[in-house]
């Protein structure tokens, strides 16, 4: 079923993201969306993977990130210096783009940031500020800087242009397997099932959307559930990229309540499971938001029965030894 449609106009739609991949084209990948025969047998469907962990930087932030900071050259061109939040993916995109567009990045992650994540970051150049125990204290921290340095903010999900940056994946998806019906969709803020919601609903009205978080941060969850966005318990997650609790009067929470059939709770268990089948089965690497997609169909295979679906892959970087740890 479909939660009740938010009041609020919601402004990233089908053209919005049709622009942002001419605008970013040159600067991403065209990943790979290819069948498993393994989750296909498992859920007597076709099952195919969208390679996300593929994209630059190893996840499909680069997608939003270069949409909003493209926009921002041109609209204000004065903007040189930017700081946003990040769980490592989303810092890691916006490093690199800003990188390429002449910006000074600041990137503000939480403590438990995977070092890998942390190191990519300062490559790409830019300076990472670590506070928090979790995401929540490490966005909210950021914002303080943005006002107090006086530098532009950039979400890594409450945003039309990243929204829409992130749809194009959706466009790449049904050139790709124009059949497809069904879409799986690791959600942590909400940035990129609002875009591929966008994106899908507009072109394929009856095609299901499903999200997907860990039962130890169920933000979005809870808060459809409640019909308002509602602050969810966060435990440690091995899915880091989807933990935490999404801002209070997001926009994602407008689009997921617009386009998402419905949002899926799997298991910590089960990510690693998921972990482990991508590598041994599909040759994929991916980290544990990634698979977060392939543990609701391992968990909920009747669900996914007699469909043509397209799993997210959303990311692939894990850390060496936790891999190796999972993969055994």
């Amino acid at each position: 079923m479909l939660w009740l449609a938010a009041a609020k106009r919601l402004k990233a739609n089908l053209g919005e993201v049709q622009k942002a991949e001419e605008r970013i084209r040159g600067f991403v990948f065209e990943t790979p969306l290819v069948r498993s025969t393994f989750l296909s047998a498992h859920t007597s469907s076709e099952f195919y993977l969208k390679l996300e962990n593929l994209q630059m930087t190893g996840s499909f932030k680069i997608r939003g990130a270069m949409n909003k900071l493209a926009q921002l050259t041109i609209e204000l061109a004065t903007v040189k210096s930017i700081i946003t939040a990040s769980s490592g993916n989303h810092g890691q995109a916006v490093a690199l783009c800003a990188s390429k567009l002449g910006m000074r990045a600041k990137i503000v992650v939480p403590k438990n940031t995977p070092q890998m994540k942390i190191d990519r970051i300062r490559q790409y150049g830019a300076e990472v500020v670590l506070h928090g125990d979790i995401f929540d204290q490490a966005e909210g921290y950021a914002k303080e800087l943005a006002v107090k340095d006086r530098l532009s903010y950039v979400s890594a999900y409450n945003d039309e242009s990243v929204i829409a940056g992130q749809g194009t994946i959706a466009l790449e998806i049904l050139r790709q397997v124009p059949k497809i019906d069904t879409i799986i969709v690791p959600v942590g803020g909400g940035g990129l099932i609002s875009g591929i919601g966008v994106v899908a609903k507009s072109m394929r009205p009856n095609i299901q959307i499903f999200g997907v978080q860990s039962e130890a941060s169920p933000s979005m969850y809870e808060s459809l559930r409640a019909k308002h966005i509602v602050d969810a318990k966060v435990e440690d997650s091995i899915a880091e990229g989807l933990a935490g609790n999404i801002e209070h009067g997001s926009i994602t929470f407008d689009y997921a309540s617009k386009h998402v059939d419905r949002l899926i709770l799997v298991k910590e268990d089960t990510i690693r499971k998921a972990i482990r089948l991508l590598w041994e089965k599909d040759g994929q690497v991916s980290e544990g938001s990634g698979a977060a997609s392939v543990a609701a169909a391992l968990e909920n295979k009747d669900t996914f029965s007699n469909r043509k679906i397209a799993a997210i892959v959303s990311g692939g970087n894990i850390d060496p030894t936790l891999f190796k740890n999972i993969v055994g």
